[in-house]
């Protein structure tokens, strides 16, 4: 523990999780209630964490709560933990109530300058940030981890070119004329468009102003998508522990849509490259009504994750996590792929398992111990690996 930390907090039982959104999910909901001491569930208001509720069929199983109504910070005890499904914009305010009351932190999106700034606060009030734990950050970061660790053991510390690929689609299960049906705001969706993109391409760093114009068609499994590198996604070769001697020719982290997306959405692009903040909140209220993500809808999510590279003595390795779920009924693919790994991401904060601190999903044997829950409950992807020699 460094100097000024305190003990670390331990865990009361209790989780308080905030946010009714699309992404909540019946099964990571579930298993809170069933291995926390109490779940207490915080909509917008009490009727829509109530009705949330009665559709994932927990209705007595978590305490329904109003952000408008009930008081968040005067129920907060010491080592509560507060799972955040708000926009990632609110999260430094609530994980800064968090800190003040010892209580720990968790969610799936990624870590901004907000949170990064709380980082130490958190260390020294001995409580845990948990972030990046969700599908695309989250499962993808586990993956990422597990073909380091064993390229590593197969090639060692030295390789070249390598290349490292990781992209994910939330995707309509029937394809429409649009390519997409919107499972999160639309107005984040095509703000993401206007962010600009960085990654590695023959071994050289590039940048994109608009992320879609580097769209490229892959293939998974016999079938055609069209990727294109989103965020930046320079940081994750430290981040996955990539070991100074790789020489990396390739490294994109991106997102997946089905064939004919781009020739699709040329009408929103020509929005977004505009920039005029009032017509991109325009379109997107207009493009979900026009193509809404409904209960009659089946959604589809698309993880490949894939590492390439070989030893300067010519010898060589490739592996690749493969997910293609389809949503049912009871639930969407989109809403049990963010909520579960949060959700067991939380199970190890209930037992004092994350020491205090900032952490991003898991990696090493921790990475290992998430994959291997994930796969027994219903989240299966596909792994291939190959020897390859020169």
């Amino acid at each position: 523990m460094s100097d000024g930390a305190a003990r670390p907090v331990r865990a009361s039982g209790t989780v308080h999780w905030v946010g009714t959104g699309l992404s909540v999910g019946r099964t990571g909901l579930s298993l809170l209630c069933d291995r926390a001491g109490a779940v207490r569930l915080w909509g917008r208001n009490r009727a829509r964490a109530e009705g949330l509720l009665a559709q994932l069929h927990l209705r007595g199983r978590a305490a329904p709560r109003g952000l408008d109504s009930d008081n968040l910070a005067a129920e907060l005890q010491p080592g509560d933990i507060v799972v955040s499904m708000l926009p990632a914009t609110e999260h430094p305010e609530l994980l800064q109530t968090a800190i003040e009351h010892r209580a720990h932190f968790a969610s799936t999106s990624y870590v901004s300058m907000g949170v990064l700034a709380q980082a130490n606060a958190a260390t020294e009030r001995g409580t845990v940030i948990l972030t990046e734990a969700g599908l695309d950050p989250g499962i993808d970061h586990l993956m990422a981890h597990r073909l380091v660790a064993m390229a590593r053991k197969a090639v060692g510390p030295q390789a070249e070119a390598v290349e490292f690929t990781s992209y994910c689609g939330g995707l309509p299960a029937v394809v429409n004329e649009f390519r997409y049906r919107f499972s999160w705001a639309p107005y984040g969706v095509l703000a993401a468009l206007g962010s600009p993109a960085r990654y590695v391409e023959e071994g050289a760093t590039r940048t994109c102003a608009h992320p879609w114009e580097a769209t490229r068609t892959i293939r998974l499994h016999q079938e055609d998508f069209e990727a294109y590198p989103n965020r930046d996604s320079v940081p994750f070769i430290t981040q996955y522990g990539f070991p100074d001697d790789w020489s990396v020719d390739t490294f994109v982290r991106g997102t997946l849509r089905n064939v004919g997306w781009r020739k699709a959405w040329e009408p929103v692009f020509a929005t977004v490259r505009e920039g005029d903040p009032a017509r991109i909140h325009a379109l997107a209220d207009e493009l979900a009504v026009r193509y809404p993500a409904t209960a009659a809808d089946r959604d589809r999510v698309v993880l490949a994750v894939e590492l390439r590279l070989r030893s300067q003595a010519g010898a060589g390795w490739w592996g690749r996590y493969r997910l293609d779920l389809a949503g049912d009924a009871d639930e969407s693919a989109m809403a049990r792929c963010v909520s579960l790994p949060l959700a067991f991401g939380v199970t190890r904060i209930l037992q004092d398992a994350v020491p205090p601190g900032l952490h991003r999903a898991a990696e090493g044997a921790e990475a290992d111990c998430w994959l291997a829950f994930l796969n027994g409950n219903g989240i299966q992807p596909m792994f291939e690996e190959n020897h390859l020699l020169s």
